[in-house]
């Protein structure tokens, strides 16, 4: 279970930073990053993957009434352009930014550190299982993906997008060679740029 020893290990504001969604073909990559308060830390905050689709959502509402939280995305396009690594970098980046307050320093999940912070940062390997700052964007992050991704299944039906959340699953592979790809497909990826020629549509 993460706890707080690293965000007290700092001075001044301290902020936890993650991201979600290097993995799929479609859809953007998101990243959040949040300031905890130390006397309003809601119970059970850990790293997303291990909490149910359920307990995300009710630790997604608690930490918007308690917490300072800012969201960075790169589109489909910016990662195509970029790379996902650099996306990531940046969609973390702003992140940071987009904090309603500078910190004086971000934990970044991970052992690479983003360009153009506004503050200090560490990065920490397996952070959102170390600090509940990191665990909390971790949770952030992947319920506004994940809605991102139920919302793009009614934009663009039949990719299975609410299921699978735009991974390249078999279902998600199997509408791809039927349909093509949509617009929040990533095109840099095999399987995306394969479909892009091979679709019956």
């Amino acid at each position: 279970m993460p706890d707080f020893t690293l965000e007290n290990a700092s001075s001044g504001l301290v902020c936890g930073v993650d991201e979600v969604g290097r993995g799929p073909g479609a859809g953007p990559v998101v990243a959040a990053a949040v300031v905890l308060d130390p006397a309003n830390i809601p119970d059970g905050l850990d790293d997303s993957k291990k909490l149910t689709a359920l307990r995300r959502e009710i630790l997604y509402g608690e930490l918007q009434g308690v917490a300072r939280i800012g969201i960075g995305m790169a589109e489909p396009e910016e990662i195509d352009r970029l790379n996902i690594l650099q996306a990531s970098m940046m969609a973390m980046s702003r992140a940071v930014c987009a904090l309603p307050e500078t910190p004086a320093m971000a934990l970044i999940d991970g052992n690479r550190l983003p360009k153009d912070l506004p503050c200090a940062a560490q990065a920490i390997i397996k952070g959102d299982c170390q600090s509940l700052s990191i665990a909390a964007a971790s949770i952030i992050a992947k319920v506004v993906r994940d809605r991102l991704m139920v919302r793009a299944e009614r934009l663009y039906p039949g990719y299975g997008f609410a299921r699978h959340k735009g991974y390249l699953t078999s279902i998600h592979k199997a509408a791809l060679e039927q349909l093509g790809p949509c617009p929040i497909h990533r095109y840099s990826y095999s399987p995306v740029y394969a479909a892009q020629n091979n679709s019956k549509v």
